[in-house]
């Protein structure tokens, strides 16, 4: 289980890339140079999430129209298994970070996942979204 834990701690947050412009790259250093953040990345994340903040009622409608999980699901094989054995299929659909466990078969997977659909990250084995590929959107 504390393994478990901590490939989860580790999926909180994500590398992502972009592309600035030297203008407001040197705008960013500037900024940080004058002290109003501590960094580059303090900046960035700092402007999003004041974007974020800005949008949350459209966020907030959507998920709620959309029917999606908002953070961490988490799909143990036993979760499965009792899904499997109740006759249902699952329909994924996160807002955040959806995960299946790694001892989850592709056989167990794709009798009882029917579509996934993530708006953030999904962490499954390299296997699992091969095996699930057509029902990913």
């Amino acid at each position: 289980m504390a393994r478990q834990e901590i490939k989860l701690k580790t999926a909180d947050s994500e590398k992502i890339t972009i592309n600035l412009g030297p203008v407001d790259l040197g705008q960013i250093d500037l900024l940080v140079q004058e002290g109003f953040y501590s960094n580059r990345t303090d900046l960035i994340r700092t402007a999003i999430r004041n974007q974020l903040n800005q949008h949350a009622e459209v966020v907030r409608q959507t998920v709620a129209r959309k029917s999606l999980v908002l953070g961490m699901q988490h799909y143990s094989r036993a979760d499965l298994e009792a899904i499997q054995a109740a006759g249902e299929r699952l329909q994924i659909q996160v807002l955040g970070l959806a995960s299946i466990a790694s001892d989850v078969s592709v056989e167990l997977a794709l009798a009882t996942i029917e579509s996934i659909f993530v708006l953030g990250s999904l962490h499954a084995s390299a296997v699992l979204k091969t095996a699930l590929a057509q029902r990913i959107h």
